[in-house]
């Protein structure tokens, strides 16, 4: 499960929750449930253990539940959320520290309720306010997975959460005003069956809007505006709502490469908390992937009709404006001596075919500087061969000043946007500290 954004009730859910009496504080605690010695069914069936495998995939779970350098799923990778950190469970099927002790009655009360298998609450960084809409099928493909996996003895280390969020009983209220449990309201539209396959995928298991849509001031997702964008591990989450007004409009089979490989021939390389999903993905049912692509599309907004000189702007939208004159800028000299090799005109990733321009970027394209930045600070990691997905990081290499010269240099050479008004020393600082690695 991808790490999310820590959708934790603030102070003022404390305070309705401690004030809210009778039936509804009766919900801050639920009663447990038997421990089981051996899993229920369909732990041990062949099909239903494949099947929870590409499932699980959709649903990134190895990324959440997996620290660096720990074993596969048994937890402890911190998240880090505004409220402080919180440190992800073990999910192995061990049976003093994960979950080899529960039944999948316990299991699928986690996944649509948010309730552990003790009663106490869990907080929605699991995203059980998504995963609430899978079905009985999928959830117990997911539970005989799960148990199938190799056991790891790992008690999850202590939640450093700001008084009063370590109380769990003020996840009461917010799962009141906030979970909505049960299959999602059917489309008003007719669909086709792979689209509608699509969007149960990612209305549920893959839980794409705890990323990609905005939250409100306590924390849920803001459901009229799904997909609309967000913001995760100091990345922006774009939104997936106007994929057909980009520079370079996506198209399924784009959008089905990129989503299984991490890269798209028209749009480039996925980076931040997004690298992880794509390789899950790799593991997922191609149709799942197909589907999740098909309902994707389905939701954009019909592309503008296209000018009489078309070809031409598309041409000059594809070529840099600024000719490389490394004495001409600081931020040209930067250009040069970092990027130039890969990026300047003429080089192999310009000229290759698959390889896009710099002026389809989605994050020289957009309206924060946010992403450039944090690719020009972390990079793409190398990925084997993979060497068209690979970037090296330059925290250790240039300022703050010189990220933000660079960054806005690089956009105003490749788009006629101009330079970031806000973007400066101060504002690189800032999104520096915005990421845990830093």
């Amino acid at each position: 499960m991808k790490r999310r954004r820590m959708r934790i009730a603030g102070a003022a859910v404390t305070v309705f929750a401690l004030a809210a009496g009778g039936a509804r504080v009766a919900h801050a605690w639920e009663a447990p449930l038997d421990s089981v010695s051996t899993p229920s069914p369909p732990a041990g069936d062949a099909v239903a253990v494949g099947q929870g495998a590409r499932l699980a995939a959709i649903g990134d779970c190895m990324a959440c539940h997996t620290a660096q350098g720990g074993q596969p799923l048994a937890g402890g990778q911190a998240l880090q959320t505004p409220y402080g950190v919180i440190y992800s469970t073990n999910i192995s099927p061990d049976k003093n520290t994960g979950i080899g002790s529960w039944s999948l009655e316990a299991f699928a009360r986690a996944m649509r309720r948010g309730v552990s298998r003790d009663g106490h609450l869990l907080y929605p960084a699991f995203p059980y306010p998504d995963f609430t809409h899978t079905s009985d099928a999928d959830i117990a493909a997911l539970y005989a997975w799960l148990m199938s996996r190799e056991p790891a003895n790992a008690p999850a280390p202590h939640n450093d959460l700001k008084f009063p969020l370590g109380f769990r009983p003020v996840m009461a209220m917010w799962n009141l005003l906030f979970l909505h449990p049960g299959a999602e309201a059917p489309s008003p539209r007719p669909e086709a069956p792979e689209v509608a396959r699509g969007r149960y995928l990612v209305e549920s298991l893959g839980h794409c809007g705890a990323c990609h849509t905005p939250l409100g001031r306590l924390g849920a997702e803001q459901r009229n505006r799904a997909l609309q964008g967000g913001t995760i591990e100091g990345w922006d989450a774009p939104a997936l709502t106007d994929l057909s007004t980009r520079p370079m409009p996506w198209t399924q089979t784009q959008l089905v490469s990129y989503l299984r490989t991490g890269y798209a021939s028209e749009h480039g390389a996925a980076a931040g908390p997004m690298r992880s999903v794509t390789r899950a993905l790799a593991d997922a049912s191609v149709s799942d992937v197909q589907a999740i692509a098909a309902y994707l599309m389905v939701m954009q907004p019909a592309p503008p009709v296209a000018p009489a000189n078309s070809a031409a702007s598309a041409t000059t939208a594809s070529t840099p404006r600024v000719p490389l004159t490394p004495g001409s800028s600081s931020g040209a000299s930067l250009f040069a001596a970092a990027c130039a090799s890969c990026h300047g005109e003429g080089t192999p990733m310009e000229m290759s075919g698959d390889s896009p321009s710099l002026s389809r970027s989605t994050s020289i394209n957009a309206d924060s500087p946010r992403n450039l930045v944090r690719i020009m600070l972390d990079g793409i990691d190398w990925q084997g061969s993979e060497a068209a997905h690979f970037m090296p990081p330059f925290a250790q290499t240039f300022t703050d000043a010189q990220i933000a010269e660079l960054a806005n240099y690089t956009r105003t050479r490749f788009t006629a946007r101009g330079p970031w008004p806000t973007l400066d020393a101060s504002a690189v600082a800032r999104l520096r500290k915005e990421s845990p690695s830093r």
